[in-house]
């Protein structure tokens, strides 16, 4: 069912928000946007993954580098191996496919070689990295969008990052690449249960001119009471302010990513 632009707004933020004047399609699908951990055993077509790869190949890509690529994960016994190292979460053996998103040096490493560079030392530096984290981000966006816009739902994994050099050897990365985060994608089984989840105010995330800290204490403020109805709603522990404490409050909340700069350079990333 698609809702009014005034309906998509109120579930975004649970609060009344004035639409522009013209709406579209792309805006509507957007704002419906939800999380799916449970889905049904029906594969996802060749075609369908074909047109999802499309998608994300036609997001933008600094330099037109393309430094990202992707592996498509179908196999039941891969999917379960992933879901354990992905702190066991068993959606991802459930769902019908699983995209493991890569930062990729490689290729472009092997390209600088080929033509008789006597190195690809350029590759070596934190830029080359950031890139291919934030072409990776974007291409991985526009598949999500294009799936859920053909009805798939999906939810993305970042916990591939718990264990990356585990799951570098369950896919057999080569050096310069690194999994980023994983992407499943499938019918939804209980996409009724499924619900929009309430994002800070834009008076939190969106600054005119130059950034400013302090006011946005009123809208973290206002969110977290609008975050805990829908929590309470929902049955899960609430307070947001709390999970992004417990996240970046201790070492441990980071699960085993406090490793990452190790994994990066045990791949090949040399961040310099």
């Amino acid at each position: 069912m698609t809702l009014s632009p005034e309906a998509s707004y109120r579930e975004r933020y649970g609060s009344e928000v004035t639409p522009p004047a013209e709406w579209t399609e792309v805006l509507a699908q957007q704002l419906a946007h939800r999380s799916v951990r449970s889905y049904r055993p029906d594969p996802v077509p060749d075609e369908t993954l074909t047109a999802l790869i499309a998608a994300a190949q036609s997001a933008p890509t600094s330099g037109n580098l393309q430094l990202w690529s992707v592996v498509a994960v179908r196999e039941e016994a891969r999917r379960t191996r992933l879901a354990e190292l992905a702190g066991e979460q068993d959606f991802i053996a459930e769902a019908p496919l699983l995209l493991v998103w890569l930062a990729d040096l490689a290729r472009a490493r092997h390209v600088t070689e080929q033509i008789g560079q006597a190195s690809s030392e350029g590759a070596d530096f934190v830029e080359a990295a950031l890139l291919g984290f934030v072409d990776v981000a974007l291409a991985a966006q526009n598949a999500a969008l294009a799936a859920e816009s053909l009805g798939l739902g999906t939810v993305f994994v970042g916990a591939i990052r718990n264990r990356p050099l585990e799951v570098a050897a369950e896919l057999e990365l080569p050096a310069n690449v690194f999994p980023v985060f994983g992407l499943t994608v499938g019918h939804p089984a209980r996409y009724d249960e499924t619900t929009v989840k309430p994002r800070l105010p834009q008076e939190a995330v969106l600054h005119h001119e130059r950034y400013a800290l302090e006011p946005q204490a009123a809208h973290v403020d206002a969110y977290e009471e609008v975050l805990n109805e829908y929590y309470a709603a929902a049955g899960l522990p609430m307070s947001w302010v709390r999970r992004v404490a417990s996240r970046f409050g201790s070492v441990a909340g980071l699960k085993g990513r406090e490793h990452l700069r190790e994994a990066l350079r045990a791949k090949g990333f040399q961040l310099r």
